[in-house]
C-alpha cells in the first residue's frame, strides 16, 4: 500500500488511467493534470511507458504509476484489468477517470462501479472497426455504461454518435480546449522567419503555398486521402508536409507524390502551424481533433473532413469553404485548389477562426469544467479538499 503524508490526505485524489500515451489524449490528460495541480486536487496517472504522456504529466506535477497495457485488447487484457485493480486499490482514488477505450475497458472492468467512474472515449472505438469488430465494439459500450457515473465526450456529435449506437448514458459534452498562451499567433515577419528555419524546407522557394497535416500517421487521420487529393488537385507549385509519425508512415512514404516532405514526430508543431498558408487534417473519424484547434488559435486556416467535431470546431461561416465529406479525395483536391487559389480568402478564413478559437476553446474553461464534474460526482456539498475517509 503507498504510503500518503498528511497533506496527500486532505487532497481529493483522481486517477487518469489512460492507454494511448501519445497524440492528442496525452496533451489532454497533461493539461488536465497541470490544472488539477493547480486546483489543489492529487492526480495520479496510470499509464503505458514510453510515449509523451508519463514524462509529460510527472513534470505537470502528476503522480505517476507505470501500467503496461497495449493499445488494443488481446490476450494480456486480463493481467492488463488485475493490474489497473491493484494500481487502483494502492492509491484510493474518489474518481477514476478512463481515457480512450482501453484504458475505459480495463478500468471498469477492474471497478465495475464501486468508485465515481468518468469515461472519455476520445472518439468511439466502433467507429475505427469494421463488420462484426464494430458490432462487438458497440455490444460493449452498451454494456459498460452501467458502470460510468458520467461519460464525457468532446463534441456534441460524438454524444451522438454513441446514442446512434443505442448507448444510454449519463452524459456530458466538455469540447477539447487549448493552452492559448501556448499558441498564440504570429505577424508575418515572424512566420517568415520561421519558415525559413525550419531544415526541412530548404531549397522551398519562399513563396510556394505551405500545406501542413499535423497528426500521427495512421488510418484514423487519413494521410492517404490527402495524397490521393494532392496528386489530382491544382497545387500550383505548393508544398505538402506531413508532421507526425505512427504505423502508416512505411506506406505513405512509398506512394507519396514527388514534392510530399515528411517532418517526422516533433516535440513542438508550432513552427509548422505558424509557417504554413493551410492546415488539413482529413481524418476517418474523431471526437474533436486538436491540431486544428491549435491551427486556428494561431490564425491558420484549416480544411477538415466532416467527421465528430469538425463542424463545433469551425466557425458558422467557414462550413462551405473548409469542410469536406470524408474519405473524399475529389472533394478534398477541389477544396485545397479554391483555396490554394485564393491568398484573400485564407486571410480571412484565418482571421475569423483566430478569434472563435480563442474565446471558446480555452483549456482553462475545459479543465474547469471537469472539474465541475468531479465535484458533482464525488458530492455537491464536499469541498475539492476534504478530509478523506477510510473505505
Amino acid at each position: 500500500m503507498l504510503q500518503k503524508s498528511c497533506t496527500e490526505e486532505n487532497r481529493l485524489t483522481v486517477l487518469h488511467l489512460v492507454q494511448p500515451v501519445e497524440g492528442g489524449v496525452a496533451r489532454v490528460v497533461t493539461d488536465l493534470v497541470a490544472a488539477q495541480v493547480r486546483a489543489g486536487l492529487r492526480p495520479v496517472v496510470a499509464c503505458p511507458p514510453g510515449g509523451e504522456l508519463a514524462a509529460g504529466a510527472a513534470t505537470a506535477g502528476a503522480r505517476v504509476y507505470e501500467w503496461p497495457a497495449e493499445r488494443a485488447p488481446g490476450p494480456r487484457l486480463s493481467r492488463e484489468v488485475s493490474t489497473a485493480g491493484r494500481l487502483i486499490r494502492s492509491c484510493r482514488p474518489d474518481v477514476i477517470h478512463a481515457h480512450s477505450a482501453k484504458a475505459g475497458l480495463a478500468g471498469r472492468l477492474a471497478v465495475r462501479g464501486r468508485v465515481p467512474t468518468v469515461f472519455q472515449p476520445h472518439a468511439w472505438s466502433f467507429e475505427a472497426l469494421d463488420g462484426r469488430a464494430a458490432g462487438l465494439a458497440a455490444s460493449w459500450e452498451r454494456f459498460a455504461s452501467r458502470w460510468s457515473d458520467r461519460i464525457v465526450c468532446v463534441s456534441e456529435s460524438e454524444r451522438r454518435a454513441g446514442e446512434r449506437a443505442g448507448i444510454a448514458a449519463h452524459w456530458s459534452v466538455i469540447h477539447n480546449g487549448i493552452d492559448l498562451s501556448h499558441f498564440l499567433p504570429v505577424g508575418p515577419e515572424e512566420a517568415s522567419a520561421g519558415r525559413a528555419a525550419l531544415p526541412l524546407l530548404a531549397g522551398v522557394p519562399a513563396d510556394a503555398p505551405l500545406v501542413v497535416c499535423v497528426g500521427r500517421l495512421s488510418r484514423q487521420k487519413g494521410q492517404d486521402v490527402l495524397l490521393r487529393a494532392w496528386r489530382t488537385a491544382d497545387t500550383a507549385g505548393a508544398r505538402l508536409v506531413l508532421v507526425g509519425d505512427g504505423p502508416c508512415a512505411p506506406e505513405l512514404r512509398r506512394t507519396a507524390p514527388d514534392g510530399v516532405l515528411f517532418a517526422g514526430a516533433t516535440a513542438d508543431v508550432r513552427p509548422w502551424i505558424r509557417a504554413a498558408d493551410l492546415v488539413v487534417l482529413p481524418s476517418r473519424w474523431e471526437g474533436m481533433a486538436l491540431a486544428p484547434l491549435e491551427a486556428m488559435a494561431c490564425g491558420t486556416p484549416v480544411l477538415l473532413s466532416d467527421v465528430d467535431g469538425a463542424r463545433e470546431s469551425l466557425p458558422a461561416g467557414h462550413l462551405a469553404h473548409c469542410l469536406v465529406p470524408p474519405e473524399d479525395p475529389a472533394a478534398l483536391a477541389a477544396a485545397l485548389t479554391a483555396l490554394l487559389a485564393d491568398p484573400g480568402l485564407r486571410a480571412e478564413l484565418g482571421r475569423t477562426a483566430q478569434s472563435r478559437t480563442r474565446s471558446v476553446f480555452d483549456v482553462t474553461k475545459t479543465a474547469g469544467a471537469v472539474l465541475h464534474l468531479y465535484h458533482e460526482l464525488v458530492g455537491k456539498s464536499r469541498p475539492m479538499t476534504r478530509k478523506r475517509t477510510q473505505r
